[in-house]
């Protein structure tokens, strides 16, 4: 036998259709269908004022919007905008100020004014450029012996007790995971960390590769987020 299908409209013209025949009080009657009496009052209460209409669901947006955009500060935001082509929001606002003050009380945010703009098209959301941080060379780390990968990092940083930061610089071995360096440096710029690597390059001989994050003093905003330290 199969399942019996219903919906929450039928359910609630049974409900109503119940309560007409007077077979079940109130507290039964929203007992059986599982509802609370304020819920079935409403429902009993829609269908005198509307009839069978009333029982369907209603729309739960509200009827007015207070903070909404008036069409007169609406008008006055797409003719400064027609006036002054370039402007966004954070202009557009001190204008109208100034020229308009009697709609200075009700002029909106700036990311209303922006969502005003988008909708009569006059907005265009800005592209960013592409940063390029990958380096072109960067090999894949996957390690098959010592000295083939080499990961160099400064490991935080630290006040020593005469109240100076330390920041350790590290390198290891990927395969191994030995620590082949920790240095510690006043600060991370690059000039402090070429005597570093030269040391190490001499005791331990030179990698096929270096592995970094995109931070100083490893990488820059330059080509291929390069940095000095990087290229040598």
């Amino acid at each position: 036998m199969p399942w019996k299908v219903t919906d929450p409209m039928c359910e609630r013209a049974k409900f109503v259709a119940l309560h007409e025949e007077g077979l079940f009080s109130m507290s039964e009657l929203c007992r059986r269908f599982g509802v609370s009496r304020n819920t079935g009052y409403k429902w009993l209460a829609r269908c005198e004022h509307a009839g069978v209409e009333g029982l369907k669901d209603q729309s739960r947006a509200p009827l007015t919007c207070p903070h909404q955009t008036t069409g007169a500060v609406e008008q006055a935001l797409l003719q400064a905008r027609n006036d002054h082509p370039t402007w966004g929001p954070k202009k557009l606002l001190p204008y109208l100020e100034k020229r308009r003050p009697d709609l200075a009380p009700d002029l909106p945010a700036p990311s209303t004014v922006g969502e005003v703009l988008k909708a009569h098209g006059l907005a265009q959301p800005r592209k960013r450029p592409a940063r390029s941080w990958k380096h072109p060379g960067a090999v894949p780390l996957i390690t098959d012996a010592p000295n083939q990968v080499w990961c160099a990092d400064f490991k935080g940083q630290f006040p020593t007790k005469d109240g100076r930061d330390c920041y350790p610089l590290t390198v290891t071995d990927a395969h191994s995971r030995y620590l082949l360096c920790c240095h510690g440096l006043p600060t991370m710029r690059q000039e402090g960390a070429f005597p570093v690597f030269e040391r190490v390059f001499a005791e331990f001989g030179l990698p096929q590769a270096i592995r970094t994050d995109n931070g100083v003093p490893f990488a820059t905003q330059a080509i291929c987020g390069l940095s000095k330290l990087s290229v040598w």
